[in-house]
């Protein structure tokens, strides 16, 4: 069952309860919309790029239909999405950009190498190419920057050359198949936390979302939505993520045009019982601007 991060933090900081349009970017299975619904806003619209996640979102939000427009579109053009239906400006924003658990366990989405299975990575599966088409036209050295600038992989040269020599022999068209290939080019170095094979599907994935395409300029956009004191919560899981949004909130504090206060000098993590409750909030950081 999909849990929501932080919840509790977003409710917090985001305070609902004051009424008003707010926008869930990634409304993922709508767990965090839910939760605002419930917590008192008023009018919600949510993005998602993944059309199976908001078949499963709207019966999360079910009871209050009549106050909810689930779109899909990427969140990137949140602008257009606004413009479209004659908003200006927003009393609260919410991003979250993790991997929901249905997108990780459904058969055939191939995010996970835990199952062996089509080699597909796409968030929206009805545009662009699969992790299995853009494998198998990367040159080594496309593939090493991906591995090494995304996944943070050290063995990103050894792991590229190992795709490229395997496809040689047969196409990579399965999760299995990928993840043995990076398991035989690392090191054995003994038992390890994460399986070899995490950063080198981390990086892919990305990659075939442009998840970190434009990020920047969505953050800027973004906060030009927000109404005076309304707030911009930021959810992010690895450090690349993280870094450009922390360092996005920094510059827009002290150079956008309209008036802006990071309200979170450290990003705020999931307290101990939320990571035991759920493992997969472990690596979440909670990030918080507001218009002032």
């Amino acid at each position: 069952m999909h849990e929501p991060v932080m919840v509790t933090e977003a409710l917090e900081w985001l305070d609902p309860g004051r009424g008003g349009l707010f926008v869930d970017c990634t409304v993922g299975l709508g767990g965090h919309s839910q939760a605002l619904l419930r917590g008192g806003a008023t009018r919600l619209i949510g993005l998602d790029r993944d059309s199976s996640a908001l078949e499963r979102a709207k019966e999360s939000v079910a009871l209050w239909s009549d106050r909810v427009e689930l779109v899909h579109s990427d969140y990137r053009h949140l602008d257009n999405v606004l413009l479209t239906r004659g908003v200006t400006k927003v009393d609260g924003l919410l991003m979250d950009m993790g991997l929901s658990s249905m997108q990780l366990e459904t058969p055939g989405r191939g995010f996970s190498f835990q199952r062996d299975e089509a080699l597909d990575m796409r968030m929206d599966q009805t545009n662009g190419n699969t992790a299995a088409e853009i494998l198998r036209e990367a040159d080594t050295l496309t593939l090493a920057n991906v591995i090494h600038e995304f996944g943070e992989e050290r063995y990103a040269r050894r792991i590229a050359r190992g795709i490229v020599r395997a496809r040689a022999n047969d196409s990579i068209e399965t999760t299995g198949q990928l993840a043995a290939i990076v398991r035989r080019a690392i090191p054995y170095r003994g038992h390890t936390r994460i399986d070899p094979a995490t950063r080198t599907f981390q990086a892919i994935r990305i990659w075939v979302n442009s998840e970190l395409e434009e990020l920047d300029n969505f953050l800027e956009m973004a906060v030009k939505k927000l109404s005076v004191g309304a707030r911009f919560v930021a959810i992010t899981f690895h450090s690349l993520e993280d870094r450009i949004v922390k360092h996005k909130f920094r510059a827009l504090q002290e150079g956008s045009k309209v008036r802006l206060r990071v309200l979170t000098k450290r990003p705020l993590v999931p307290g101990e019982e939320e990571s035991r409750r759920n493992p997969r909030s472990r690596s979440a950081k909670f990030r918080v601007i507001e218009r002032i």
